[in-house]
């Protein structure tokens, strides 16, 4: 136990045997803190330690069993249009459907959009980036290769590595920037473009273009079994690498984020030695690479005993859920995974796939998504209607406002927490202007103080309220609650 958590287990002993009953302020000054500068309302130091909110609110009681996870993943796929199996994608695609594919990933938007330098896309450039979904070359029927992420990946509208903003300028969102991709992932391999440098692939949770150098073709039945293996590790931290190994750049320091799947190799495929160190101090997996003619193949890669990963899915406790979100405090935001990061629903599903749990890419199709149990909320549902739901949410419920999503954490002093990968920053100051800030990052943050301008609150535009971990998909019905 570190000394900081000593210190406020110490305050909170005396409190109880003497009556006393110190402030959160009055703790967090017992302890040895580095300066601690904030302009978010009612948070205080303390607060980004897991430990205040693992005492106060999580326990190690399973949610949901690893049997009700993989129900729950099946029924999923089976009635979410947004979720699917690339593995079950078709062989063959008709003209018809792959150019629907096309349009659908890759349309020209309606508002105005802007390279980074202040330059206005035009009509040439469009067509330029049409040009490159190579619709021209789509035939009476198509054949689907299958394939596995071989690196961290960005998932774009169209097939080209060019930042696009929209009329605001903000330079962090890249309007072509979709969703990311990791390795250990299949994909169904649905088109190449015309400068044979991207493919149009379909993910678990996605279709985009993505990179042709970060996937490796290989045979539906291998892919198929690789992905059923019994024996795997789960990255449990927000980054970890493989280890260094010289002249081995397919599997030397790759990046791994949380949530990865990767088989570990066979007892009596272990060497004592792999790529020069002994094996008994790392996990030794398999981890898939790309050759040079583009096709898929498996090594062997280390990744020390000291990484965060865990043997097997996480137990989906409120403890798990609490833990694992704050492995990304502080990370810097990153619209549709960019930046080597996440945005929110990014955040919230990499947090459960560490439990197995698979879930929509975008907002919207989660937050209007039958599984779970959700409390849903009409335009004229009232705020005492939402705050009685409020009253009953537990550890993992997720909030959801238009665009946005975060999981609550816990209730400190009658006020629900949340923490979310979040922009902005806004709420009505004392003296009632409307404070307009940055975020930009991974948070802890009252819930109710939000606000999106000066006359909206978050809990205003909240419509829906979601519960994974009851394996079922119900919805509460009350007044103007759907």
């Amino acid at each position: 136990m570190n000394n900081s958590r000593k210190s406020l287990l110490s305050v909170l002993v005396f409190s109880a045997l003497f009556g006393a009953t110190p402030s959160l302020a009055q703790s967090v000054q017992t302890q040895n803190i580095a300066p601690f500068v904030s302009d978010v309302p009612q948070v205080q130091q303390v607060m980004l330690s897991p430990a205040f909110w693992l005492e106060q609110h999580a326990d190690h009681k399973p949610l949901m069993s690893s049997a009700q996870i993989q129900a729950f993943n099946r029924e999923l796929v089976a009635t979410d249009k947004h979720v699917f199996d690339p593995l079950a994608y078709v062989d063959e695609l008709p003209e018809a459907e792959l150019i629907k594919q096309i349009k659908n990933t890759s349309s020209t938007p309606s508002s105005p959009r802007f390279y980074v330098d202040g330059t206005a896309l035009t009509q040439a450039d469009f067509e330029r980036y049409h040009a490159n979904t190579n619709k021209e070359a789509v035939k009476p029927t198509n054949a689907v290769r299958f394939g596995m992420v071989v690196t961290r990946t960005s998932l774009r509208t169209f097939p080209t590595d060019d930042r696009v903003l929209n009329a605001e300028m903000d330079a962090d969102l890249d309007r072509f920037q979709e969703s990311g991709a990791f390795p250990g992932e299949a994909v169904a391999i649905l088109h190449e473009s015309a400068d044979k440098q991207w493919y149009l692939v379909a993910a678990y949770n996605y279709t985009a273009w993505v990179k042709k150098s970060a996937i490796a073709i290989g045979d539906k039945g291998t892919i198929s079994n690789y992905m059923q293996a019994k024996d795997f590790i789960v990255v449990t931290g927000d980054k970890v690498d493989t280890t260094f190994v010289p002249n081995k750049p397919r599997v030397s320091e790759v990046q791994l984020d949380m949530g990865v799947r990767l088989p570990l190799m066979p007892k009596d495929k272990i060497a004592h030695l792999t790529h020069g160190q002994n094996s008994f101090a790392s996990y030794i997996v398999k981890l898939p690479v790309r050759n040079d003619d583009g096709s898929l193949d498996f090594k062997a890669a280390l990744l020390p005993r000291s990484s965060d990963v865990n043997v097997g899915y996480l137990p989906l406790t409120s403890y798990n859920l609490i833990a694992q979100g704050f492995k990304f405090l502080g990370e810097r935001y990153g619209w549709g995974h960019d930046y080597n990061a996440r945005d929110c629903t990014g955040f919230v599903g990499e947090i459960y796939k560490t439990f197995g749990v698979l879930m929509p890419r975008n907002s919207s199709w989660q937050g209007a998504g039958e599984y779970g149990q959700n409390w849903r909320f009409d335009k004229t549902a009232t705020l005492e209607e939402k705050h009685q739901v409020l009253s009953q949410m537990k550890v993992g419920d997720l909030i959801y406002i238009p665009g946005h999503v975060m999981m609550y954490i816990g209730d400190y002093e009658g006020q629900p927490y949340v923490i979310h990968d979040v922009k902005g920053l806004g709420y009505i100051k004392g003296d009632g202007d409307f404070y307009d800030g940055e975020l930009n990052g991974v948070s802890v943050t009252p819930l109710l103080p939000l606000y999106l301008n000066s006359k909206t609150s978050y809990l205003d535009r909240t419509y829906a309220i979601k519960r994974i971990a009851n394996g079922a998909a119900t919805d509460t019905a009350s007044g103007g609650v759907q």
